[in-house]
């Protein structure tokens, strides 16, 4: 505390006035002793300390894609001058932002590029609110924003929380010339067309000069030609009509292609548009002229038939209802497609089933994909019912590209592979045989072949104390390694995980005549690749794969290894499927899915052995030892999964295929899966304004009671596999509700509305255009506007910005000794009163 008047002095003469008074004005009354202590502190105007010295500067610095190439090489500058220049106790704290705001840990240094977070949007914002929530109320604080100054979301409702926290804002531009710059201004497309119903696509083109421009449109990925585009007065279009004959959703590109242009980042847009059809099934099968095909076709079902699974993706889920997967393994599918059907039955209210076959179920490599959740049963097979033991060679790279830090994660690739692999041990059983083998260039076998009974927790532990050593990959040497290990087992089944960088796998050796000798000896090669098909070492992995009679993964994210290792093992060692007649079993669940009954088959030429899952039904099973699940279902969230445990074509499938009622099974499977008809008298219209997402809910008197007691839900997943997140309603009018989504940057979502166990999906959608790129000049007048009324600049001389005004240290609190002593002498003037006191 401090006294600030300077006649705090002229108190003496007051006193000694008061000590005259005492006897005759009975001082010695405590209220009237009060009041005068009360005015004597008035007059001396106390005042609290409620800040430390020194200042907090926050600097929120722009990561986003539009600003990275322009502030990148300032950055590093411009933050060790802020550092040098500041005060003893003053303090300088980073935010790095973008999509999302990052406190920039202590190491990280000045001027770093690192930053994981998502750039395709800058959200300056929520970096300042993020920013106000951090700072300590005992410090004086101001932030300084370093950007090219074009935030992607409204800053409005900012400057009454700057200036009640007493927080200035500066900023800082660091621009790139828009000169010479060649924009995609607008792309408009439908969001939704019937097949082959005529449709126009129109592209409006910018710049600061006239002249013809060329653009390219693409459909899923494929030229659909080229056209030029004529600017005049700095503007242009060009339209053209499409049309589209296959349901589905289909992704529709533009990218202009100008000679020379200063900022090509804004030259692409795109666009999802869903081609509506009635309700269809999507069979992917491993089948030439599947018979399933043709049976729910003879039922009056739509069915796209695919065994094309290279055209799988996230689109063609858009028109469908039911996916049929029979016997295909998962290898082979689309990762994107894969993790799309969780949220395509749990959300979207879809159908699923899965039918049995050499290559589906555990066989096929599903254990622990996004697939596995979804299926009514277990595919792991329980130790007690295995029959053969295998011997494993794990075949560990641990080149120097291992030690990269995987996205997302403080952890690097090589411990994510050594975890997987650990896991992959822990999996097989203790009659297995296993070796573990890292491998760089040459390979090191840390774990010899050995029984896993009595070795199980020591190999694990080696295996998790894997670290890359740096250099590449030696694939030869490391297959060579353990072949020579394998040989040495004594179980019937022997088989291979190489494990391998697609960009980095070195000396393929003579791998092809060790590979031919090991198939001869009954032992596979499966492999794990990290990265994609299209890296530079990629064929040959996949040749290893081939020749090994084994599986290929590739995978770019780290994270996922340790699933793919655990796949690969239940695949091999965990699986079983039953290669003789077994009798077949009918019970009563069968009704469950079913408007009549049927008579099953007798028998079934083998099936895949698995375990009914809790809460699921069953409608047929095995009358062997295992009375396992061969017909089996259950609902799934929104939608409803099945299992055919047995096959319905191909091989194995003779006894199934000429039994009469097979296509009584196939139609009334089909039929459940399909679900039920949703009501008439209510509708759901999705649409973009700019980046902003509106889903508008229409119902009529009919659903008014149902709306009432189960409100609608909107539920949004971003990208194929991307957190699903809920959105909050608005009741616009009787009969009409609005949901509002802002969307990141060009991310592409999809959705479903439910209302009750209704389902009404969509998607996918996005903004066409980035707003990353667009530039809005209104939103750098936003920021300075922002500042300004803050009592923030704009720096251009970065160290000046310490010796700007703070926020006052020092607080009075006269007005509140002002409030006491009217207190005061209002109690002192009632007691007074009651004593009858003059």
């Amino acid at each position: 505390m401090r006294l600030l008047s300077p006649e705090w002095f002229l108190l003496l003469p007051l006193l000694a006035i008061a000590g005259w008074l005492w006897p005759r004005l009975q001082w010695r009354r405590p209220w009237r002793i009060i009041c005068v202590l009360l005015v004597l502190a008035i007059l001396v105007r106390p005042q609290m300390r409620r800040l430390s010295d020194g200042l907090d500067l926050w600097v929120l610095v722009d990561r986003s894609d539009s600003a990275k190439d322009v502030l990148a090489p300032k950055l590093a500058e411009w933050e060790q001058l802020l550092d040098k220049s500041k005060g003893s106790r003053d303090r300088l704290r980073f935010i790095d932002f973008a999509g999302e705001a990052i406190e920039r840990g202590a190491l990280i240094r000045a001027g770093s590029t690192d930053f994981e977070g998502e750039r395709t949007s800058t959200r300056t914002g929520q970096a300042i609110h993020h920013a106000l929530s951090q700072m300590e109320p005992d410090r004086s604080s101001r932030l300084l924003v370093m950007t090219d100054g074009f935030s992607t979301e409204p800053l409005d409702g900012l400057a009454d929380r700057l200036l009640r926290q007493e927080v200035a804002l500066d900023y800082r531009l660091a621009g790139a010339s828009v000169a010479g710059d060649v924009r995609l201004a607008a792309f408009a497309v439908p969001y939704r067309v019937l097949p082959m119903e005529a449709f126009m696509i129109e592209v409006v083109a910018t710049s600061d000069s006239d002249g013809k421009v060329p653009v390219e449109l693409l459909r899923n990925g494929v030229s659909m030609g080229r056209k030029d585009i004529t600017l005049v007065n700095g503007v242009g279009r060009l339209r053209l009509t499409d049309r589209i004959g296959q349901p589905g959703a289909w992704k529709v590109e533009a990218r202009l292609l100008p000679e020379k242009d200063s900022l090509p980042g804004n030259n692409a847009a795109t666009q999802w548009i869903e081609v509506e059809t009635g309700p269809r099934v999507l069979l992917v099968t491993s089948y030439q002229n599947d018979p399933m095909n043709a049976a729910m076709r003879a039922q009056g079902f739509e069915v796209k038939e695919v065994s094309d699974f290279a055209t799988l993706n996230v689109g063609v889920l858009s028109a469908a209802k039911v996916v049929v997967l029979n016997n295909v393994p998962a290898y082979k599918l689309p990762s994107e497609f894969v993790s799309a059907l969780s949220f395509f039955v749990n959300e979207q209210g879809g159908g699923l089933v899965m039918v049995g076959g050499k290559h589906s179920f555990a066989a096929g490599g599903y254990f622990g994909s996004p697939v596995e959740p979804l299926l009514p049963v277990s595919m792991e097979l329980k130790q007690e019912h295995r029959k053969l033991a295998v011997a494993v060679a794990i075949v560990m790279d641990r080149s120097g590209s291992m030690s990269m830090t995987a996205p997302g994660t403080n952890l690097q690739k090589i411990q994510l592979a050594s975890e997987g692999a650990a896991r992959a041990i822990e999996l097989l059983g203790d009659s297995d045989q296993v070796t573990v083998i890292p491998v760089d260039s040459a390979a090191h076998v840390i774990a010899p072949l050995a029984p896993l009974g009595p070795n199980r927790s020591q190999i694990t532990s080696l295996t998790r104390r894997i670290e890359s050593t740096g250099g590449g990959i030696f694939v030869y040497t490391g297959l060579k390694a353990a072949w020579k290990e394998l040989q040495m087992a004594e179980v019937g089944q022997r088989h291979v995980i190489l494990f391998a960088d697609a960009n980095d796998a070195e000396e393929p050796g003579e791998y092809v005549r060790l590979i031919e000798d090991m198939v001869k000896n009954k032992c596979t090669v499966s492999v794990i690749g990290m990265g994609t098909d299209h890296d530079v070492d990629a064929d040959f992995l996949k040749d290893v794969a081939k020749r090994g009679q084994g599986r290929i993964f590739f995978n770019a994210d780290a994270n996922e290894l340790p699933a793919l290792f655990a796949q690969e093992t239940v695949a091999v060692a965990r699986s079983a499927f039953i290669d003789e007649p077994v009798a077949v079993k009918g019970t009563s669940s069968w009704m469950e899915m079913a408007a009549s009954p049927i008579s099953w088959l007798p028998q079934t030429d083998g099936y895949n052995l698995s375990y009914l899952k809790p809460g699921a039904a069953q409608a047929a099973m095995s009358g062997d030892e295992y009375a396992a699940p061969l017909v089996a279902f259950w609902q799934r969230g929104a939608g409803r999964v099945a299992a055919v445990s047995f096959p319905l074509g191909g091989e194995f499938s003779a006894k199934t295929r000429s039994w009469p009622q097979y296509g009584d099974l196939v139609q009334s499977l089909t039929r459940w899966l399909m679900g039920e008809v949703t009501p008439p008298g209510i509708g759901v219209r999705v649409g973009m304004d700019g980046t902003r997402l509106n889903a508008d809910l229409f119902y009529d008197d009919t659903w008014t009671e149902r709306i009432a007691t189960a409100g609608p839900q909107l539920v949004l997943a971003s990208g194929a596999e991307g957190k699903t997140t809920p959105a909050a309603w608005e009741r616009l009018a009787p009969g009409h509700f609005r949901a509002s989504v802002d969307l990141p940057g060009n991310a592409w979502v999809r959705g479903a509305v439910r209302v009750g166990t209704s389902a009404f999906p969509f998607g996918p959608i996005n903004a066409a255009i980035n707003p990353e790129w667009s530039f809005d000049r209104s939103r750098l007048d936003e920021l300075k506007s922002l500042s300004l009324r803050t009592h923030g600049q704009e720096r251009v001389d970065l160290s000046d910005i310490w010796h700007a005004p703070r926020a006052p240290a020092w607080r009075g609190f006269e007005r509140w000794l002002m409030i006491a002593l009217l207190l005061a002498l209002l109690i002192e003037a009632w007691r007074t009163r009651v004593a009858g006191q003059v």
